[in-house]
């Protein structure tokens, strides 16, 4: 027999979190309709507000996360890893509030504040040096052996 829910249930009692930085995944999908999701996701704006859509009737996952931006057009899902834990917290009727952050390569990330908070967008951090970048160097020619 499994315990009741505890309605009251405080989940900053176990780990206080402040705000959280979510990925948003999916975004090579296609829309049902309106513009891609990339293209949505190029539109966004860090700080934008989203919203996130609890979706009980997905065929993949039936505790998927829709993620929308403040246009309303879907961006993509909560990674599976995620996704149940908010999910659960949205059904337990806690305050989540989010904002974009930033694109990525496989979608975007998404900042998450809780009970009400106001989500806060983290400093930026310095882009790791690339290798890929011309750097100037270029090594002698050196003829073919004849």
């Amino acid at each position: 027999m499994r315990p009741q829910a505890n309605k009251s249930r405080s989940y900053d009692k176990v780990l206080p979190i402040h705000g959280l930085s979510l990925a948003v995944v999916g975004a090579d999908f296609p829309n049902r309709r309106g513009p891609t999701r990339r293209f949505e996701i190029a539109a966004c704006r860090p700080g934008d507000p989203v919203e996130l859509v609890p979706e009980p009737k997905n065929p993949a996952d039936p505790r998927a996360v829709m993620v929308l931006s403040a246009r309303g057009v879907q961006m993509g899902y909560l990674t599976a890893e995620r996704c149940g834990w908010i999910g659960r917290m949205i059904a337990d009727g806690r305050e989540l509030r989010a904002i974009f952050q930033e694109s990525t390569k496989y979608g975007a990330v998404i900042r998450v504040a809780f009970d009400g908070v106001d989500p806060v967008l983290p400093e930026a951090q310095p882009r790791p040096h690339s290798y890929d970048d011309d750097s100037g160097f270029w090594p002698d020619y050196i003829p073919p052996d004849d």
